[in-house]
């Protein structure tokens, strides 16, 4: 059985390139997808190389380094922290996050936790500029897998605690990677016009997924859109049609 499947397993890679290589020739800006399907243990990733600002999903890696620091003081997080962190993850609050930036000691604490975490091509924003962080697919899908396994330095209770306020992004921000399963979704967004790109759009979605029977670990991350409505199509479109083709291989 093993070696009947293994010419499938092989090729999903070659055929899924190509179809996205076609998608993408029609598209104005630049994506990068990294998916792993915790079900079957196939993965794939495209365009892996390209970096973006990571615009609002940095929000993740912030709070995460936040209670990599209190676990670190045997501590939860206090009343106040809660609140900022519920604020920043849900509804996407910058006022928020820019708090729990300084909370954590800016690019200095965020590049050590990253370190930890296993996070080799993520560069923290200069300043206050949490939202200029760079980032790769690859790292935002290592992000979330520090959120999902027990080898994670993050406790079960803080894997747990995060992937909840995953889980409760408000409605009008639910877009993006949820469009490839609608069970079990965690998820959070990024969207920003950056001035460097004439104004055009940086988009990004990274999250867990559920869908027939597989758990999705996926990060879709994209620029120079003419449009954010453009950007968030984009990055639905690539979501579905991967997790379809790592169904179907496996």
């Amino acid at each position: 059985m093993a070696s009947a499947l293994a010419p499938s397993r092989k090729s999903y890679k070659k055929s899924l390139t190509r179809a996205l290589d076609r998608y993408v020739s029609h598209l104005s800006g630049r994506l990068s997808v990294s998916v792993r399907d915790l079900s079957s243990g196939l993965s794939y990733a495209y365009h892996p190389g390209l970096r973006t600002a990571t615009a609002s999903i940095v929000k993740v890696d912030i709070l995460v380094t936040l209670l990599l620091r209190a676990q670190r003081r045997h501590r939860g997080l206090t009343a106040g922290e809660k609140r900022l962190a519920a604020r920043a993850i849900k509804v996407s609050d910058n006022a928020a996050a820019s708090a729990l930036w300084r909370a954590i000691g800016g690019a200095s604490g965020l590049a050590a936790a990253n370190r930890k975490l296993g996070l080799r091509d993520t560069a923290p924003g200069p300043g206050g500029a949490w939202g200029a962080t760079t980032t790769t697919a690859t790292d935002q899908v290592r992000l979330m897998t520090a959120l999902t396994s027990a080898k994670s330095p993050l406790s079960a209770r803080n894997r747990r605690y995060v992937l909840r306020l995953m889980s409760d992004v408000t409605r009008a921000q639910s877009w993006g990677v949820s469009a490839a399963g609608r069970k079990g979704v965690a998820l959070k967004n990024g969207w920003l016009p950056r001035p460097r790109d004439g104004g055009r759009w940086t988009v990004n979605s990274i999250g867990r997924v559920r869908s027939r029977g597989h758990t999705y670990l996926i990060a879709v991350i994209s620029d120079r859109h003419r449009s954010m409505g453009v950007g968030v199509k984009a990055v639905e479109t690539v979501a579905k049609v991967v997790t379809k083709a790592l169904a179907k291989a496996s």
